[in-house]
């Protein structure tokens, strides 16, 4: 008869506890804080990324009215390659104010031209000394680092503070289910917390235009990171420990997944991958473009046709400068500086897998990698970008290769096929 009666208590226990609860002001005052804390994460992450789409808006059109001014005043193909630039960018995605992830720290735009494009891909804007310095904070920083501590707040001392106002064991007797009674109680402050943290995300996300499985996606990422804090706190106050020991021992386990362990393999990733340096590319490549105007002319179309055999048959220099041989000397640089170039993607692509494997020990990582996948924002992003700038400078060639090395006489009109950058969908 016993499980029955613990049945039908579930509801009155629940309401009781609930009730409990809402007379609990240090409680209320946290999910205030958490709220306040998600709505300004959003916030921010919602403004940096109309400030993007602002950018790239004037960007377009910049780039356009220049592009078209240029070209007007061009009498050959060469100036027309040479002075002539191209944007390419990056869009964000609708759910990408909640994670920017890369976008701070690796270009998102360029403007290229038909010269050796190493030393252009590799190139970003300066960032900013504040947030190179203390990171952005974002929604993704928001729940993965700062939730854990608010939880093991509300937490640490669900029995240790009734064991010191001596109702513990009158409470264990009366609740039929000791442990039903501290789940409940730590099941509504984590519940609170949960919901204070996703209520802005879903308001920024219907205002943003992100996929309703994208946010549902990212609130159920947030919901088991929740109940897996709310689960460790659990642990660890069950132990017949003072609220202080419990409250250290869970900021020392706090400090060790998302402090310790992620910087460690972040230590040992890096020794373990060596990745050459977005420096020494460029370096490379100009060098070899520098070395080129010395080198007999002959060197460098020898060079360019051993990648370009189509044109083998067009690489005679009979004059001090022609075009074609100052734009196959800038191919050679990009040649001589791709086995790096391949280098640094591999590496860069190894140490993301090897991080990944990590962030299974490291909950605070997994999440943030999560929320910056669901956003667009990882490394592979990033990737996929760069891969999408270096197919649209090989269009460029293929464009401007023909004329150049066959001589062809310039006609401006012909410079309206010229190649567009493909933008991805930023939907999300």
């Amino acid at each position: 008869m016993s499980t029955p009666r613990s049945s039908t208590g579930m509801w009155p226990s629940l309401r009781r506890e609930a009730a409990f609860l809402s007379r609990d002001r240090s409680v209320w005052a946290w999910w205030l804080v958490v709220l306040c804390l998600s709505v300004l994460s959003v916030s921010a992450g919602l403004s940096e990324i109309r400030q993007q789409k602002a950018t790239i808006a004037h960007m377009v059109e910049a780039d356009r009215a220049d592009r078209a001014a240029v070209l007007s005043a061009q009498k050959d193909w060469g100036g027309a390659a040479y002075y002539s630039f191209h944007l390419t960018f990056d869009p964000p995605s609708n759910f990408a104010f909640a994670a920017l992830g890369r976008r701070d720290d690796a270009a998102w735009k360029h403007r290229v031209r038909m010269l050796a494009l190493e030393g252009q891909i590799h190139e970003r804007d300066a960032g900013h000394p504040v947030l190179a310095l203390i990171g952005r904070f974002d929604f993704a920083f928001l729940a993965a680092f700062v939730l854990p501590l608010v939880l093991i707040v509300l937490l640490h001392d669900l029995r240790a503070s009734e064991r010191v106002a001596g109702r513990h064991d009158l409470l264990v007797a009366t609740a039929g289910k000791a442990a039903w009674l501290w789940h409940l109680r730590a099941g509504l402050r984590a519940g609170g917390v949960f919901v204070g943290a996703a209520l802005p995300l879903l308001v920024a996300g219907s205002v943003a235009g992100t996929a309703a499985p994208t946010v549902l996606a990212a609130c159920a990422c947030l919901l088991a990171y929740v109940l897996f804090w709310a689960g460790v706190c659990a642990i660890v106050a069950g132990r017949q420990q003072s609220g202080e020991v419990i409250l250290a021992t869970l900021l020392a386990l706090w400090i060790l997944l998302g402090v310790v362990v992620p910087a460690t393999g972040r230590i040992a990733i890096d020794r373990a991958v060596p990745v050459p340096s977005g420096a020494d590319i460029i370096m490379t490549q100009r060098e070899a473009v520098n070395d080129a105007w010395d080198l007999p002319k002959a060197a460098t179309m020898d060079a360019f046709a051993e990648r370009h055999p189509q044109w083998a048959a067009h690489t005679a220099v009979e004059r001090p400068f022609e075009w074609k041989w100052y734009y196959a000397f800038q191919q050679v640089g990009d040649q001589k500086a791709q086995a790096l170039s391949e280098a640094y993607t591999a590496g860069r692509l190894q140490r993301d897998r090897l991080a990944g494997w990590l962030a299974v020990i490291a909950p605070p990582v997994l999440l943030e990698r999560s929320l910056q996948a669901l956003a667009g924002t990882d490394l592979r992003a990033s990737l996929a970008y760069e891969a999408r700038v270096r197919a649209f400078h090989a269009s460029l060639r293929e464009f401007y290769y023909p004329k150049l090395f066959r001589d062809e006489r310039f006609d401006p009109a012909a410079l309206d096929a010229l190649p567009r950058f493909a933008v991805k969908t930023a939907q999300r």
